[in-house]
């Protein structure tokens, strides 16, 4: 595999677990921890790639809806905060960030549960925050961007400043983060897209995606760490600073 792919794959992997992964405990557990930058990069084994679509879990700058069928006069509309939590009344902030609808009805009815008798709270999703997705490689402007709505990869492209007319349109390189929280990676062929819309293989996106755009030709690995590197690292999410925590 390009060294290249694989300096900006971890550097990217690195960030978007500095957002969720390193958020603290959930109901007394930790969860897994964000993997450190060290000065060696390893190459990264991917599993193999699936379409499967895993329950959304609430990100901050989500809204939702919160109802309590037996207690109306609760029944409010929320946002996630940068901190993860949803501001309630008559029981508090609670933690939602990284829960799934499923997991947060749970935590709401305990919660509820202390103040009422056997409520039955129900979640429902009104507007989610903007996907955050890694662009790199042969475009105009590198880096992490907010997708508002539906993303696509060439869609991703044109946000960070278009290909460069070194870049190889028609291997463009998609990685994700799988279930099992291994990296997945697969190809697109972007070049189709902007000649043939119909047979167009965009490759919708999902939250942490990574859409590396390599070069046409041999790679030249090290430009990666003097250019990728330096321009990615000072990225910061502030609601990473001090992580989740319940």
């Amino acid at each position: 595999m390009d060294r290249r792919i694989a300096l900006f794959t971890a550097l990217a992997l690195v960030l978007a677990s500095a957002s969720l992964s390193a958020c603290g405990h959930v109901d007394g557990e930790p969860l897994t921890p964000a993997p450190r930058p060290t000065g060696q990069f390893p190459n990264i084994g991917y599993a193999d790639w699936s379409e499967s679509e895993p329950a959304y879990r609430f990100y901050p700058g989500d809204e939702l809806e919160v109802t309590v069928p037996s207690a109306t006069e609760l029944n409010k509309s929320v946002v996630v905060q940068p901190d993860g939590r949803v501001a309630l009344p008559l029981v508090g902030p609670v933690m939602a960030a990284d829960r799934t609808i499923e997991e947060l009805e749970d935590s709401l009815t305990r919660a509820y549960g202390q103040q009422l008798l056997r409520p039955q709270v129900q979640v429902a999703v009104k507007a989610t925050a903007p996907l955050k997705v890694f662009v790199g490689g042969e475009v105009g402007n590198p880096g992490v961007y907010d997708m508002a709505g539906d993303g696509d990869a060439l869609r991703a492209v044109i946000q960070a400043g278009g290909f460069k007319s070194s870049s190889k349109r028609s291997q463009v390189i998609i990685i994700r983060r799988g279930p099992d929280g291994r990296a997945m990676m697969r190809t697109a062929d972007l070049l189709k897209g902007l000649t043939d819309p119909r047979g167009a293989d965009l490759v919708p996106l999902r939250r942490f995606d990574i859409v590396y755009v390599p070069r046409s030709g041999a790679a030249e690995t090290g430009l990666f760490m003097q250019q990728y590197f330096r321009d990615l690292l000072p990225i910061s999410f502030s609601y990473a600073i001090n992580g989740f925590s319940n």
